[in-house]
């Protein structure tokens, strides 16, 4: 799917393809891009850093996606997507090293799991996240997965001020835990929250929200990221009915 978006000072056109990342070199591509923003803004510790790339054991058991502005032909978004088949043959889905997930054994039907979604900084909006919506909604009518699960990151570069003012907003707004409890194996410190601080969501966090993905418990402090992160548990057909339509081709 080719989608035209213009760039905020509307001088120019950009247009973002989302594609299937197939073969080595696509994959690298991947890897190189979450390199550049995880550790390039995140300062995260990452496996594979020596060669500037962002790599684990994961990423051969999982379907690549992402997002190419074909005036520059670079990579601009991308995540992983790891089923239910694969993840068994693993022994766990890649959120299970952060949380416990209580539940999970329990939910019916074909389940698709979220991981290492990146956009470049100069194409973080809505537009982008978008396209990448579209392909990842190809794969989900295509595997007839019923459940969409993964984590969703704040930064804690300022100490984890606005990881717990999210938290408190999600907490009155999106927590549900009636179909899996997420137990972070190591939870965010205490922090007493100054009053007038405002919860200003990252941009991917808030598109799952307005997707109508719940949180299903308390985030995990990913120490080598250095982020807190939330895991988000998306229902098929509890889709956000104004947003469903990013994902048209799945409902």
């Amino acid at each position: 799917m080719t989608q035209i978006a213009r760039s905020g000072d509307n001088s120019t056109e950009r247009r973002l393809q989302a594609e299937r990342l197939v073969g080595p070199a696509a994959l690298r591509e991947a890897q190189a891009l979450r390199f550049s923003v995880f550790s390039g803004e995140f300062k995260a510790k990452l496996k594979g850093a020596e060669q500037g790339l962002d790599m684990d054991d994961y990423d051969d058991h999982c379907m690549h996606i992402g997002v190419r502005d074909l005036n520059s032909g670079c990579l601009v978004a991308t995540t992983r997507l790891l089923d239910h088949q694969a993840a068994s043959s693993l022994g766990r889905f890649y959120s299970e090293e952060e949380f416990s997930l209580h539940g999970l054994v329990h939910l019916q039907g074909p389940i698709l799991e979220l991981g290492r979604t990146c956009v470049d900084a100069a194409y973080r909006n809505g537009g982008t996240i978008a396209v990448l919506w579209s392909e990842l909604a190809e794969i989900l009518n295509e595997g007839q997965y019923r459940y969409l699960m993964g984590c969703a990151s704040i930064p804690m570069q300022d100490g984890g001020v606005q990881a717990h003012a999210i938290m408190q907003r999600l907490r009155e707004q999106h927590l549900c835990t009636e179909h899996l409890r997420a137990e972070p194996k190591n939870p965010l410190p205490n922090l007493a929250l100054p009053g007038n601080v405002v919860a200003q969501m990252p941009p991917l966090l808030k598109a799952y929200m307005r997707l109508g993905a719940k949180i299903c418990g308390e985030p995990c402090w990913d120490e080598d990221f250095q982020v807190a992160d939330v895991f988000i548990l998306l229902k098929r057909d509890e889709l956000c009915p104004r947003y469903a339509r990013h994902f048209k081709a799945a409902v």
